[in-house]
């Protein structure tokens, strides 16, 4: 079971109709139509709603729901980030088992499905600011049998107690950085387990990091500069600590 929106103060972000309608859960059948049921090559375990080209789909989006203002389909695909995030998760399971855990910026869902399946306790938390990734979310958990609950909010300053912090792929511009990283070391300061997923992202902040893994992981061009991406396991350091650099 997979629930939406179900976490108090956690309104779902409406896009808007060409006439400015709101348009509060975004369609799930559309979603089904115009992806396919695949498994990420590094995750063979785990099956998605995944799409083959992020442009197109974004076009068509708008254009066949007569919707403005979306934000790119980032929750179509696997990212090198996510991917190398729950492919840890799922080789590592005591990282997660047993504990309640929150997927920070989760798209897909990829990595609150791989923590759930390694056990740990569920409804595994899972956050995105795009509506669209809280369906295609839900749409993929309920593809592999676990529970999550998942909704569309902003909550970076928030803190609901959670044993483990997983991010794939957060430090993709500075402004992102700036605001993510006191959030997240104040989490690991607390006593929280925060681990991020970085493929070599120019903002990463690496000398506040330690990192954990390494995996390199095969992704297509229409995403990225490569084939593959070398994605790092990265394990937030409260700022007090000692921590050695990558």
């Amino acid at each position: 079971m997979t629930r939406s929106a179900g976490w108090a103060d956690c309104p779902i972000l409406p896009a808007l109709r060409r006439d400015q309608t709101p348009v509060k859960t975004p369609p799930a059948d559309f979603i089904r139509a115009n992806t396919a049921i695949a498994a990420p090559v590094h995750l063979p375990e785990i099956r998605l709603h995944l799409a083959d080209e992020a442009l197109s789909l974004w076009h068509k989006t708008e254009n066949e729901l007569g919707l403005l203002g979306l934000p790119p389909p980032f929750w179509a695909f696997a990212w090198a980030g996510g991917q190398g995030l729950a492919r840890h998760i799922l080789d590592f399971p005591e990282l997660v088992k047993g504990r309640s855990v929150l997927d920070f910026g989760t798209g897909s869902g990829v990595v609150a499905i791989a923590a759930a399946l390694a056990g740990a306790r569920q409804p595994v938390g899972a956050i995105d600011v795009d509506p669209w990734s809280v369906v295609a979310a839900g749409l993929n958990a309920r593809l592999n049998g676990v529970d999550i609950d998942v909704c569309a909010r902003d909550i970076i300053g928030h803190d609901e107690g959670w044993d483990v912090v997983l991010a794939g792929d957060v430090f993709y511009d500075k402004a992102m950085t700036d605001r993510v990283l006191p959030w997240l070391e104040a989490l690991a300061g607390r006593g929280a387990q925060v681990i991020v997923g970085d493929p070599g992202r120019s903002y990463c902040p690496r000398d506040r990091l330690r990192l954990e893994a390494t995996y390199c992981v095969p992704v297509t061009r229409a995403l990225e500069d490569a084939d593959v991406k070398t994605t790092s396991v990265l394990r937030v350091i409260a700022p007090e600590q000692p921590c050695r650099g990558v």
